[in-house]
């Protein structure tokens, strides 16, 4: 039952597919049964949420309703969409705040997409809305679910989740070792004390994470395999095979591509007429990048022998040191991609082509 939380969870797309019901046959005719369905603000408070259909003339009818962000807002939400027959539901990514919508929504069997909110905002500008209300947000992201069509996912599962949560945990709490040791260096003796205290706290608690994370790899015979598998590269570790698998659990199911620009270390274009602009790495997972960064720092200096003759032959060409170290990044990704594909361990070098 979710507790006081603060997320914002805007927009999903709906598409009927039996008869009309009384209300929407007192709004007018429906091309196929087209219609959609936005979202506002849900923070325990009223949020509005945006129902949209579309005309065979084009012309739109919206119908707005407010929902609260508690058991029975949620709970009301559904019975919305269960009536509607939803194609599908879109929502904005919230830092994590969307979760307890979206897990509702998968278990009452609909189909869920979480977008970027950058994405949806920068829809709203190239079609003039530049206002921002919960209601505007709302109908913006019925028409972007309209225009783009993005494809629903399968949620993780219950292993993953509960995986990415303990990583998740184990990131915060290494961020706020590194913020206390900074303070440390310049503070006085009495707050000096307080947080040498508040260090010896982190550094336990980190302990017992990595214990749970330990645990919860041992729980589970699948993620126990695929860990195996991925540590089998040389000069993959703990942290590395466990951030993929929590942070990627897509890693072994897209082409190495793909999954270079899911991750962020494809280098993407910036031509322009005859202009050709110099490619760049951007986006992505943050977190999965940064640790796939230390690892092939690692694993091209000395571990993998293949890694290391790619980034020398980079160097030797001429390459920037971190243009060399990005292609090793994306090197790397594409060798653990295999292996989890192929469900072998590292041997030799046929598995970098997936």
């Amino acid at each position: 039952m979710p507790g006081p939380l603060r997320p914002k969870t805007r927009g999903a797309r709906i598409r009927k597919d039996g008869p009309p019901t009384a209300k929407e046959e007192a709004l007018g005719p429906h091309d196929d049964g087209a219609a959609f369905l936005g979202g506002g603000r849900l923070q325990g408070s009223p949020a509005d949420v945006c129902l949209r259909w579309s005309e065979p003339e084009r012309h739109e009818k919206e119908e707005a309703f407010v929902v609260a962000y508690d058991h029975s807002g949620i709970d009301a939400l559904l019975s919305r969409l269960l009536e509607e027959r939803p194609e599908l539901v879109i929502l904005e990514a919230t830092g994590g705040f969307e979760r307890t919508v979206v897990g509702a929504l998968a278990a009452a069997g609909l189909p869920v997409v979480v977008v970027n909110p950058r994405q949806v905002r920068d829809f709203a500008r190239a079609t003039g809305k530049l206002a921002k209300t919960d209601r505007i947000d709302a109908s913006i992201l019925a028409r972007f679910a309209e225009a783009v069509r993005p494809a629903p996912k399968p949620l993780p599962d219950r292993e993953i989740r509960a995986l990415q949560a303990i990583v998740a945990r184990r990131r915060q709490l290494l961020g706020m070792l590194a913020a206390e040791n900074n303070r440390l260096s310049s503070a006085t003796k009495p707050v000096a004390k307080r947080i040498e205290a508040h260090v010896r706290w982190l550094e336990k608690e980190l302990s017992r994470t990595e214990r749970d994370l330990e645990a919860a790899i041992e729980s589970s015979p699948a993620l126990g395999e695929n860990e195996a598998l991925l540590r089998s590269v040389p000069g993959v570790g703990p942290v590395l095979a466990r951030t993929l698998l929590a942070g990627v659990p897509e890693l072994g199911t897209l082409t190495h591509k793909r999954l270079a620009a899911l991750v962020g270390v494809a280098p993407l274009n910036r031509d322009s007429g005859t202009l050709r602009g110099r490619r760049s790495v951007w986006g992505g997972r943050a977190d999965v990048r940064a640790a796939l960064y230390m690892g092939a720092l690692l694993v091209a200096a000395r571990r993998n022998p293949v890694v290391k003759e790619f980034y020398e032959r980079l160097l030797a060409a001429g390459k920037p040191k971190k243009v060399a170290l990005v292609a090793c990044m994306r090197k790397l990704l594409s060798i653990l991609n295999a292996v989890l594909k192929h469900r072998a361990p590292w041997r030799s070098p046929h598995y970098l082509s997936p």
